[in-house]
């Protein structure tokens, strides 16, 4: 009998854990029952009554699993981490908060049984804020053209992959992944499937200003080199215009060389003007060194405080 592997991240949704359990439970027992399932709860030091309910309805259930972050390891590496503990013949990634429909899973999993190693689902549209998703569709759009890998516009990491894909993320050793970027760059041929995001069944959202820049700076120091390249060509083009300016300057002193006033406002602009182009590339350039120094260091993604109805702690691994 082959095996489903829900995998569900979590982190203070003490208002949504039970239900989307429950939900999950449901699909997988009633359209899904020929099948063996697993679902697993990787926590990411919530500091509400989230973890007591994960515990509950692991008491409750043997299917139901958990794995209990020491601390917050971020928003991209305890979702990986999780992917590469399940054991199921394919694993099955959503959000706890009910943005992505459990109905899915069953479209997933057919597509899944087609032979589709990798099965997308990709928010064709969205209940979200509309300004919120014109600038999430702006971004996918840069992204997307700049990088040498065909990005996948509207895709959250929401999707089912198969086995033979999650020993790839075993093996990649990345300390840092991003796994739209990784799905697009070492991913199977792939099954896209469009879906309406809904908007969270409850409490608040844990994205904010800080997250999403995280986000979008990861997967432009990972995926792009335009950033350095324009950096290279804007100075090659400002110094050229600067030198330019001098020589045109030295002439007309040269000339009028009683007469010639430039003033200081020139001046004082230029300096502004390449003074803030110089400090946006210090920067970006700053983001790239950043991401070098954490794949440098090579710390784990995620240290376990606990797991829940693992029969073998090394059952799975890294």
């Amino acid at each position: 009998m082959k095996k489903i592997s829900v995998m569900i991240p979590c982190f203070n949704e003490e208002e949504n854990v039970k239900q989307i359990c429950y939900a999950v439970k449901q699909i997988l027992e009633t359209e899904l029952n020929q099948y063996d399932y697993e679902i697993l709860f990787i926590d990411n030091d919530s500091s509400d009554k989230t973890r007591d309910y994960i515990r509950e309805l692991c008491s409750e259930n043997s299917n139901v699993k958990a794995i209990f972050n020491a601390k917050n390891f971020g928003q991209f590496n305890s979702p990986y981490y999780g992917m590469c503990q399940t054991t199921g013949d394919c694993t099955i990634t959503m959000c706890c908060d009910f943005q992505d429909p459990v109905e899915m899973i069953p479209k997933l999993v057919k597509e899944w049984e087609k032979g589709y190693k990798i099965v997308c689902a990709i928010k064709a549209t969205s209940k979200e804020n509309k300004i919120m998703r014109f600038l999430r569709t702006c971004y996918y759009k840069v992204i997307k053209k700049m990088s040498e890998v065909d990005q996948i516009e509207h895709f959250t990491g929401f999707g089912l992959y198969d086995r033979s894909f999650i020993q790839v993320l075993r093996e990649l050793e990345d300390p840092t992944p991003f796994l739209r970027g990784i799905v697009a760059e070492l991913g199977y041929k792939r099954k896209d499937i469009p879906y309406e995001q809904q908007k969270r069944r409850a409490g608040k959202t844990h994205n904010n200003w800080f997250t999403l820049y995280d986000a979008a700076m990861l997967s432009f120091t990972s995926y792009t080199k335009a950033g350095l390249r324009l950096a290279t060509l804007l100075g090659f083009f400002t110094a050229a215009i600067s030198m330019a300016i001098g020589v045109v300057y030295l002439i007309l002193k040269l000339i009028y060389w009683d007469r010639f006033v430039a003033g200081m406002a020139p001046i004082l602009l230029a300096v502004l003007f390449l003074g803030s182009v110089q400090l946006f590339f210090i920067g970006f350039l700053g983001e790239y060194v950043l991401s070098i120094n954490k794949r440098i260091m090579k710390r784990p993604l995620v240290i376990e405080e606990e797991r829940i109805n693992f029969e073998n702690i090394c059952e799975t691994n890294m």
